[in-house]
C-alpha cells in the first residue's frame, strides 16, 4: 500500500490564511504592516528565486517585504552595514540574508552577518541568542525549516509524544534544531549523520523519520521501518539525466519534468520508500513551501512581540 502523502502546500497555505487578521490587527495598532528586510548579496540562481517566492508569498497575506540588494564584489562588511540599518529601522521587525553569501566575502562571513542581526529580528532563529532559547525550550524564534516540520507532522495528526525519531544530518540550520523540537515534544531523539555505523540499521528503528542530508535518494527503503513517517527535507537541484534515470521509473512523470525543463529538484529519499512508508512529505510539495510560511509567521510573531514591548 502507499503512504500517505502530507501535503506541505496545504498545510502553508493554512498557515498564511492564519497569520492574515494578525498582520491587519498589527496594522491598525501600528499604522503599519510588519515589514521584513531582505539583504541579497550577489546574483545566485537558486537565491533569486527563493528570495522572490518569498517576496510574492509576503504581498499576498498584506506583510511588507523588503529586498536591500549589495552587489557580488562587495565586502562582508557592506552587507553588516546594511543589517546594522535594519536593526535600527522601527519599520523592519525581521530581518533574512539569503545564504550562500559570495565566496569572496570569506569563510566566516556568514557567521559574521548572523551575529549582527538583532536577535529580535532574527527571524531565521540562527543567532546564538535564539538557539539558545530553543536548546531550553524558552520560546523565541526558531529555524523555519524544522519548525515546519513539526507543523506538518502536527497538523496531519502525526504522534510525537512517545515516538522514536531519527533525524539524519546534523546541520546548525535543519538537524540540530529539528533534533530539538522533537525532543521538547517527547520524543525519543537519535542524530544520525556520515559518521553513523550501520546507518540504515539505525534508520529502521524510527517511527518518524526526518531526513536531511542533501543527496539525492539516498534514503532508500532499506532505511524505513514498515509504516513509519518519513519527513524529506532534501532540495537538491540535479541537471544529470543519468542521476535521473536512476532515481524514477520509467512511468514516472518527474522525468517528463527533468525532459522539460533540464532539471529537476530532488529530495533525500528515494521514490520507492512511499511503498513501505505508512506517511511520506513529497518534494516538491512537502516540507518546502512551510519554510517561507514560516518564515512570515516568525516575522508577524517579532512585530508582535515588538508591540507587547
Amino acid at each position: 500500500m502507499a503512504a500517505r502523502i502530507l501535503d506541505g502546500t496545504s498545510v502553508a497555505t493554512a498557515i498564511r490564511d492564519e497569520l492574515k487578521p494578525r498582520i491587519a490587527a498589527f496594522a491598525t495598532s501600528m499604522g503599519r504592516p510588519p515589514g521584513l528586510g531582505i539583504v541579497l548579496a550577489g546574483h545566485d540562481p537558486a537565491s533569486e528565486i527563493y528570495v522572490r517566492n518569498k517576496l510574492k508569498k509576503a504581498e499576498e497575506i498584506g506583510l511588507h517585504a523588503e529586498l536591500i540588494r549589495v552587489d557580488a564584489s562587495a565586502h562582508v562588511q557592506d552587507v553588516l552595514d546594511v543589517v546594522g540599518r535594519l536593526n535600527r529601522r522601527d519599520d523592519i521587525d525581521g530581518i533574512i540574508v539569503q545564504s550562500p553569501l559570495p565566496a569572496t566575502m570569506g569563510d566566516d562571513a556568514e557567521m559574521r552577518v548572523i551575529d549582527a542581526i538583532d536577535p529580535l529580528k532574527d527571524v531565521d532563529g540562527f543567532s546564538t541568542v535564539n538557539v539558545g532559547r530553543l536548546v531550553q525550550n524558552r520560546g523565541g524564534l526558531a529555524a523555519c525549516t524544522p519548525t515546519g516540520v513539526i507543523e506538518i507532522l502536527e497538523r496531519s495528526g502525526v504522534p510525537i509524544k512517545g515516538a522514536h525519531a531519527v533525524v539524519i544530518g546534523r546541520s546548525d540550520i535543519v538537524g540540530k534544531p529539528m533534533a530539538l523540537m522533537l525532543l521538547h515534544r517527547h520524543a525519543t531523539v537519535t542524530i544520525c549523520h556520515s559518521r553513523t555505523r550501520d546507518l540504515p540499521a539505525v534508520a529502521r528503528t524510527a517511527d518518524i523519520l526526518v531526513a536531511a542530508i542533501g543527496r539525492p535518494a539516498f534514503v532508500t527503503p532499506d532505511f524505513v521501518k514498515p509504516g513509519a513517517v518519513v519527513v524529506d527535507v532534501g532540495t537538491t537541484q540535479v541537471t544529470d539525466a543519468a542521476v535521473v534515470d536512476a532515481i524514477f521509473a520509467v512511468a514516472s512523470p518527474r522525468r517528463a519534468v527533468f525532459a522539460k525543463n533540464g532539471s529537476l529538484v530532488v529530495g533525500d529519499v528515494h521514490p520507492a520508500v512511499a511503498e513501505v512508508a505508512g506517511a511520506i512529505t513529497p518534494v516538491p510539495g512537502g516540507v518546502g513551501p512551510l519554510t517561507i510560511a514560516l518564515l512570515l509567521a516568525n516575522t508577524v510573531r517579532a512585530a508582535e512581540a515588538r508591540l507587547a514591548r
